[in-house]
């Protein structure tokens, strides 16, 4: 069983830049994550992070992997399964190995939240989606909904006009509270969307494929596709496995990204730190592997 001074779990900004930090510090380590890049690879336009004045999620997230093996980094794309305590050091379990270490850095991110209405699950694949960068091309001069009314589905919107004839954004509230004013200013001018306020889809109906969806309204809207973006819950798959302190679901972690267990960090998405963006990700990510390399330095 190889022996690691650090395992960061999670492939995102938050666990790549912590693998930079750490193999700058000349730790051995290893990033374990199922998404290579993280859920940032599903954006259409990155806007906001320093250095790029405008760049695709999937470039980014590759960038930052490349930079992450060329210090030395060990990425596996495996799922972690369990952790468990052993003296001083830890045991993590995946789905194709068993890995021991002496810190651990969770960076799991956040998972998508569902509709949980009927059709939905029956049309995943056929109509029902959850990543327009992926399957947008799909829709070519087809008729598609968003729903939600964050900046992911405003830019899930705008990229999916680029291929379907007509785009519907459906959100529950009277108008757009939470996107920032840059996206919502493109949505207004762009001419295929149309966004229908005070709506929610109560059901997704269909043959073979999605065909149209059945609003609150009472009215039914035909439609080709259905992309959801209504928001993420944190990944609680290994915090409920642990006694880490949780606050709705996210890790408590302090200013140093230290959890209660002794050894085990946090960063990115699935911390109680109020702003979710690659920017913050990255940073929480530096931090966690300073307080890393700090902790095993006193251990030498």
């Amino acid at each position: 069983m190889k022996t690691y001074d650090l395992i960061i779990i999670g492939a995102g900004p938050a666990g790549l830049t912590a693998g930079i930090y750490a193999r700058r510090y000349l730790l051995n380590i290893l990033i374990i994550g199922k998404s290579y890049g993280g859920t940032i690879t599903e954006a259409h336009k990155v806007c906001n992070f320093p250095s790029e004045e405008e760049i695709n999620g999937f470039e980014l997230g590759s960038k930052m992997i490349k930079q992450a093996e060329a210090l030395g980094a060990e990425i596996k794309s495996e799922k972690v399964e369990d952790i468990k305590k052993d003296n001083d050091e830890f045991k993590v379990k995946t789905d194709k190995g068993l890995y021991k270490t002496k810190s651990i850095i969770l960076a799991a991110g956040r998972k998508k939240q569902k509709l949980n209405i009927p059709g939905e699950k029956e049309f995943l694949g056929k109509g029902v989606s959850y990543c327009a960068t992926c399957d947008a091309a799909f829709y070519k001069e087809k008729t598609v909904a968003v729903v939600g009314g964050s900046n992911s589905a405003l830019t899930a919107a705008l990229l999916l006009s680029e291929y379907a004839k007509k785009v519907y954004i459906i959100y529950r509230k009277d108008k757009f509270f939470r996107a920032e004013p840059a996206w919502k200013k493109q949505i207004e001018k762009n001419k295929k969307i149309k966004c229908i306020f005070n709506s929610n889809i109560k059901e997704i109906h269909g043959k073979e494929s999605v065909k149209e969806v059945l609003l609150s309204s009472g009215e039914t809207l035909t439609l080709d596709g259905v992309f959801v973006e209504i928001g993420a819950v944190p990944d609680e798959t290994l915090t409920k496995k642990t006694d880490i302190n949780t606050e709705n679901g996210y890790i408590i972690v302090n200013k140093k990204q230290e959890t209660n267990i002794k050894g085990i960090y946090a960063a990115g998405d699935l911390t109680n730190n109020p702003l979710k963006q690659v920017i913050t990700a990255c940073g929480e990510g530096a931090i966690a592997a300073k307080t890393a390399f700090d902790e095993l330095k006193k251990g030498d």
